[in-house]
């Protein structure tokens, strides 16, 4: 039975409007070292909480296999400045225990517990990491901080090919919790959640999880492709990610700017189009995960031999995201998306896609421009862009005196 192309999309689309389900764009991503690329290597059982940079980060995942993540963005309810202080270094105090591990704390039989046991009475640190932003709804005048705002930090700007779902959009505080399992995230976002109740109202919510290499390299994502060989790692990347610059507020040093991205992916269209149409849309092998003009993943194109793009074509997913001129150079971000799955649309088409996260100096000198060129690429036929939000991860938790946002409330 042939399928058409405008039927199936506008079925697609009207079932992630009834459940609030759409979707966003890729760009090339964060690559794992060649060193773990291929084996097993042994799970990483915690990560510091302390330090002038936080966790989660420049964290190694998914070569770590921190393959279990929740994102979750909040609208802070509380009343006043004390009271959200107040929130921060209770939120401070919950995520540095749920990251190291421990048996909670026994109240005594006439009390509810202290922990939901989801993890059994011990909790397992499982390379757990949570990291914590803050969005631009945040600098209003509910906290005096509308003069403290980040130089960069704007709502999420809406491209051409979004279908934006003001459920899914924004938030005055993001949370990323990444771990090796999914019970590790439930586990923590459940805990996080109880003890800000009253400050902290979720807004939006969602799952993720990455593949193990298969058979070999870097993850796929849910359109059979390796996701996540191109980009920064090392100093390279580090360069790239951490802000300092004299436009900045001085609090923000050690902080970088993240932009998460809700993208629905038609699955179920995509398993129509021809291997040959789906190569060429990324400008990669679908087995291997090489360039088109080379043989082995971590090959990299070789666009002034091919000017015409008769090999890489033109519009191919890879050429638009990083071209690799001298210009384009400091246009490059770091990555690090998961896959979601949300059952089934009113429509009976599976609701699943990608979680798109990326850190970056500047969202509009790096994010915004690497997104502009990519406006109108043949994949967006098969993905749509539905939520998300930009945040500024605030600068690490020094040591056990110190809070997140201590420097932007003090």
């Amino acid at each position: 039975m042939t399928v058409s192309r405008r039927r199936f999309l506008s079925g697609a689309a009207a079932g992630a409007a009834g459940t609030a389900l759409t979707a966003g764009v890729l760009v090339e991503g964060a690559r794992v070292d060649a060193a773990s690329a291929g084996g097993q290597a042994a799970l990483t059982p915690a990560y510091p909480f302390h330090g002038e940079r936080q966790a989660g980060i420049l964290t190694p995942a998914p070569a770590d296999r921190q393959n279990a993540s929740c994102f979750a963005a909040f609208d802070v309810t509380a009343a006043d400045r004390t009271e959200f202080t107040e929130l921060m270094k209770t939120l401070t105090v919950r995520a540095r225990a749920l990251t190291t591990g421990g048996a909670p704390q026994d109240p005594g039989p006439s009390y509810p517990p202290a922990d939901s046991a989801v993890l059994g009475p011990d909790i397992p640190a499982d390379g757990l990491t949570i990291t914590t932003g803050v969005g631009a709804s945040l600098f209003d005048q509910r906290f005096g901080l509308a003069d403290r705002k980040p130089a960069h930090l704007t709502p999420m700007r809406i491209f051409p090919d979004d279908s934006p779902d003001p459920a899914w959009l924004h938030g005055d505080v993001l949370l990323q919790l990444c771990g090796h399992n999914p019970d590790t995230v439930h586990h923590a976002i459940r805990d996080i959640t109880r003890h800000t109740r009253g400050a902290l109202q979720l807004r939006w919510k969602i799952q993720g999880y990455n593949s193990p290499p298969r058979p070999s390299g870097t993850g796929r994502n849910l359109l059979g492709f390796k996701d996540g060989t191109a980009n920064p790692t090392g100093s390279g990347a580090a360069d790239l990610v951490w802000v300092d610059a004299a436009d900045e507020p001085a609090w923000t040093k050690g902080g970088t700017y993240q932009v998460v991205r809700l993208i629905r992916m038609l699955v179920e269209f995509w398993d129509r189009v021809s291997i040959a149409e789906q190569e060429n849309m990324f400008g990669r092998r679908r087995e291997s995960g090489a360039p088109l003009d080379g043989s082995k993943e971590f090959d990299i194109p070789n666009y002034a031999a091919d000017p015409d793009g008769t090999v890489i074509p033109a519009d191919a997913h890879i050429r638009l995201a990083n071209p690799r001129t001298p210009e384009t150079d400091n246009q490059q971000l770091l990555r690090r998306s998961y896959n979601y799955d949300l059952g089934v649309d009113p429509n009976g088409n599976l609701a699943t896609g990608h979680i798109f996260t990326c850190f970056q100096q500047d969202i509009q000198r790096q994010f915004e421009t690497i997104q502009t060129r990519l406006a109108g690429e043949p994949l967006t036929d098969y993905v749509q862009p539905f939520g998300g939000g930009y945040f500024f991860v605030l600068p690490g938790v020094v040591d056990a005196n110190d809070w997140y946002a201590r420097a932007l409330l003090s």
